[in-house]
């Protein structure tokens, strides 16, 4: 089992490009993962990695060796879903993903319930609203928030989200309550946006009488967190586009006013994505349908004030 360990801190290393982040993602020391990686060296004879200061890039060796070491890896990991599939007793590791804030209210809450359920299944949960790259990082189950659009993955739609435009009161007494989308540009409104590397949404679009219609509004500034952009707004500072299950306490106590109502946004599909082996890993079909009915319940809540 050495070598094996030895071969997925090699993995994780590349995957996530140093060596401290492969160690907390497999909860070792740097010094662990490092010495592991000399051990691996040792063994092959050959070095895998060119060190600099801020990142280990494979060597040629390495490059080669990964392409391999991954379908092992893999292939351990399709045998014993197999093996968990017959037994009925599910185990191992699930890595998960999903945006902070929809991951914070929804998902980070039924992580303990899960595992009280499913106590051999491990579950390794990152937050972010970056664009997480869930093959090159090893992710197992992402929820995101947006439109779908790579092939490559398989998709489980969990719910379509009504989202809205919202404002405090504060701001609309200062700057005017807009009556049409075109008052968004030629008012010159604050509009904060949720921006990231990677992040193709910089337009709101709205729902018009002719359909579907992009608006390329701005704003003084913009953060990649979006309970930072709930946060500005509920402080005045601008106009957001939510979903509305996010917002609905702020709407309910009149902290915040929803705007344009008759154009709204279009709405946002709830989902949950994955690669395609992954569906026949029972771990992940039992976390898939846990997180399913849950995050339904719970948005539901959310909308109906419970």
């Amino acid at each position: 089992m050495a070598y094996l360990d030895n071969i997925a801190v090699f993995v994780r290393v590349v995957e996530l490009g140093n060596l401290s982040a492969a160690g907390r993602d497999m909860r070792i020391s740097p010094a662990v993962a490092s010495n592991r990686i000399k051990e691996l060296e040792k063994h092959l004879g050959v070095r895998l990695f060119n060190r600099t200061t801020r990142q280990l890039m494979p060597t040629e060796h390495g490059t080669v060796f990964y392409g391999g070491a991954k379908q092992v890896l893999e292939a351990i990991t399709e045998a014993e879903a197999a093996v968990s599939a017959l037994s009925g007793q599910p185990r191992g590791t699930i890595r998960v993903t999903a945006p902070l804030g929809l991951g914070r209210r929804l998902v980070a809450s039924g992580i303990p319930d899960f595992h009280d359920k499913y106590p051999d299944i491990e579950v390794r949960l990152r937050l972010s609203d970056h664009n997480v790259d869930i093959m090159k990082e090893g992710i197992d189950v992402a929820f995101r928030l947006g439109i779908i659009e790579d092939s490559s993955l398989r998709m489980r739609g969990i719910m379509e989200c009504e989202r809205v435009l919202v404002a405090a009161p504060k701001y609309l007494e200062a700057r005017g309550e807009p009556l049409e989308p075109q008052e968004l540009i030629g008012k010159k409104h604050d509009c904060l946006m949720l921006r990231y590397s990677g992040a193709r949404e910089y337009v709101w679009t709205l729902q018009t009488p002719t359909g579907p219609q992009k608006f390329e509004v701005h704003g003084p500034y913009d953060t990649d967190d979006g309970d930072v952009l709930t946060g500005w707004a509920l402080s005045g500072r601008g106009i957001i586009n939510k979903p509305r299950f996010e917002v609905e306490p702020f709407i309910r106590d009149r902290r915040l006013k929803v705007i344009l109502s008759s154009t709204p946004p279009t709405p946002v599909q709830f989902a949950a994505v994955y690669p395609h082996k992954k569906l026949q890993d029972p771990k992940v079909r039992l976390l898939l349908d846990f997180m399913a009915e849950r995050c339904q319940r719970l948005i539901n809540d959310l909308l109906a004030g419970k």
